[in-house]
């Protein structure tokens, strides 16, 4: 797969863009949602160059379908004097509580001043950013009680700001997910595409297996041949990754007329199984 064919930048990209900008001043901090199973292809370069200095938490969303060793790592390494890093799960709720400990540590200068004025208790504002289908309005919604926000499992769905309200003292303003023009680093690209941020039409089903494979032979070994019965990780070895999808295939019986592979079949599969987490806790990205 070329990254350079992976580019695009829509118009309402560009305008999600100005929306950040023109919205950060009404803001006291952002959050920034990052699939904790790609910690640094789910961060978009462009967020982190908008919000600036802004005081922010960042949540490792799906964290409990990442590699729990990994997490621990990504979690120290986001954490900074400006910035807290959280694990969470925003379907189940897990971690959630503590959004609103970590945002009070980190604007007690701000608070304490609101005290002194007389104005102890006064909402904050928060901006939740994000790319496509990371869990921005997973997480609105778990924490406003409601569905308050548009929630589809496919990437874009928010086109446009909104201003919702929670039980824990803060307003939240969900902005619509933005991707970058293009990824100068095929490895972004390959790994938003086989968590499901980058719509699967227009990428190569097979090709993105294959990169599956290849990752999963260089850092889950044991779990590939345990999830597909293939022995020990020796059977790798003369093997190319093309190679590798047709035993799975294979293993599984995926065959057509003639005892051909049916790889695209096998691909789906692959893929469909990495997202349902039926391959164990992984994290795609390494420090």
């Amino acid at each position: 797969m070329d990254s350079k064919q992976i580019q695009w930048f829509p118009g309402h990209m560009a305008k999600t863009r100005r929306l950040i900008s023109d919205n950060l001043k009404n803001v006291d901090i952002v959050i920034e949602i990052l699939d904790a199973r790609i910690p640094l292809s789910s961060r978009n370069p462009e967020i982190t160059k908008l919000k600036e200095n802004k005081p922010s938490i960042i949540i490792l969303n799906k964290a409990s379908l990442a590699d729990p060793v990994q997490n621990k790592i990504f979690c120290e390494y986001y954490q900074n004097e400006s910035t807290r890093c959280i694990l969470a799960d925003c379907i189940s709720g897990d971690g959630l509580n503590k959004i609103l400990p970590a945002v009070k540590e980190i604007l007690k200068d701000k608070l304490d001043r609101y005290e002194e004025k007389g104005m102890s208790g006064r909402r904050l504002f928060a901006m939740v950013l994000g790319i496509p289908n990371v869990g921005k309005s997973t997480l609105i919604n778990k924490l406003s009680g409601g569905k308050k926000a548009k929630v589809e499992n496919r990437p874009g769905v928010t086109r446009d700001k909104q201003w919702v309200s929670t039980g824990i003292g803060i307003d939240l303003l969900d902005m619509p997910g933005i991707l970058w023009p293009k990824f100068e680093d095929r490895t972004v690209g390959e790994n938003l595409a086989l968590t499901g941020a980058v719509k699967d039409d227009i990428l190569d089903i097979e090709s993105l297996a294959m990169t599956l494979c290849n990752r999963m032979r260089n850092l889950y070994p044991e779990r590939l041949c345990e999830r597909y019965k293939l022995g020990s990780p020796d059977v790798f070895e003369g093997l190319d990754d093309y190679e590798l999808l047709c035993l799975i295939g294979k293993k599984r019986g995926f065959l057509v007329s003639g005892g051909e592979i049916n790889t695209e079949r096998t691909a789906d599969m692959l893929l469909d199984e990495l997202r349902s987490s039926k391959l164990g806790r992984i994290t795609l990205d390494r420090l």
